[in-house]
């Protein structure tokens, strides 16, 4: 059964096309998927995200759990509200999923992931959470809206009591606080400044309609897809999962190989990062006419490798795509598209980043 989110009847209200993601009647766009992306790049746009899962973690040995459940250090968790993505993996370590840890009390962690990989992440969580006495609560009691744009944050504070705008005014990026009764974290998943915010879902339509009354546009996951590819944003399932380590997905840097911690998967990437990977993540620009897609492969001087994540990016003008090819000199790289080579540049991601196309793109 496909399964709505609260906002469900306001999407339909704004006339937004829905479809199915993951199992849950999601809005792909509301009329125009790229005005929806330059929305986010020049102004400020908002997302439903609220098919994520929120875990709330209870117990004296949260920290424990977490040290050994993630692949990145929760060391760096040190200030409440502040946040840590991280990789979650499987002992031979292939990505369960990637997440977001919040950092509340010594005894208190919030933790989101995504919603196709929900019921096998609750299920993973909470067996390990039974080993170290935790307690773990999902929060589908949130609504969760992203509003992101270089105006997202002064339109969102503006909706705020004078005491909770000026808490949140103060957030660093990737730090969160309550505010008004809402969490609002200064994430997001498009190459822009901005907020996650949950709020209870007593309160969700108010103040979806309140962002609308201050100019935020609903955008639908369409938009939210071309912004995080251009991004360099990894999606799950698409550009890594369990087959794929963190240092072949271009997430090295979520790995933290600090002294005498024992999280799962550790063996596996030593190995890795001793021996080095065989498969590398690459950008790819295509500066002649058409689309680069899922699917298609790539030429490279070190061997043969395949597109994960692809589409033309309406901020550069041109087909973008994340590439997994074989590790070494890729060299001169080409592209089959119908069965026709086509060139394409190997370029350094992110492609964009707040509103500007990053140099060499």
């Amino acid at each position: 059964m496909t399964r709505k989110t609260i906002y469900n009847e306001t999407h339909r209200a704004h006339g937004a096309k829905m479809v199915d993601f993951g199992g849950w009647d999601m809005p792909i766009h509301y009329g125009s998927q790229i005005e929806e992306h330059h929305q986010v790049r020049r102004d400020a746009g908002m997302f439903d995200v609220s098919h994520m899962t929120v875990l709330d973690l209870h117990g004296a040995r949260v920290r424990p759990l977490l040290k050994h459940l993630v692949a990145n250090s929760v060391a760096k968790l040190a200030k409440p509200g502040k946040a840590l993505y991280a990789c979650m993996l499987t002992e031979s370590g292939g990505v369960i999923d990637d997440l977001i840890v919040y950092f509340m009390t010594e005894d208190f962690f919030r933790v989101v992931v995504n919603a196709a990989t929900r019921d096998k992440d609750l299920p993973w969580i909470e067996k390990h959470a039974a080993d170290f006495g935790v307690t773990v609560t999902e929060r589908r009691d949130l609504a969760m809206v992203a509003v992101q744009g270089p105006n997202a944050r002064a339109k969102v504070i503006g909706l705020l009591s004078p005491a909770a705008a000026q808490a949140v005014g103060k957030l660093g990026k990737f730090v969160a606080c309550e505010a008004d009764g809402k969490f609002v974290a200064r994430t997001g998943y498009t190459g822009e400044d901005g907020f996650e915010i949950m709020v209870p879902e007593t309160q969700a339509v108010e103040f979806w309609n309140r962002l609308v009354v201050a100019g935020v546009k609903p955008a639908g996951l369409g938009a939210r897809d071309t912004l995080r590819l251009e991004a360099g944003m990894a999606l799950y399932g698409q550009d890594m999962d369990e087959s794929v380590s963190p240092f072949e997905a271009g997430l090295a840097w979520t790995v933290a190989l600090d002294e005498g911690r024992d999280f799962i998967g550790r063996a596996a990437l030593e190995k890795q990062n001793a021996n080095g990977v065989p498969r590398q993540m690459i950008g790819l620009v295509m500066d002649d006419k058409g689309v680069l897609r899922h699917g298609q492969q790539v030429f490279t001087a070190a061997g043969a490798g395949e597109i994960l994540s692809g589409t033309f990016s309406p901020t550069i003008g041109k087909a973008i795509a994340l590439a997994r090819v074989p590790a070494g000199d890729v060299g001169a790289v080409e592209v089959d598209i119908r069965g026709k080579r086509v060139p394409v540049r190997a370029v350094k991601y992110p492609f964009v980043r707040e509103g500007m196309i990053q140099d060499g793109i």
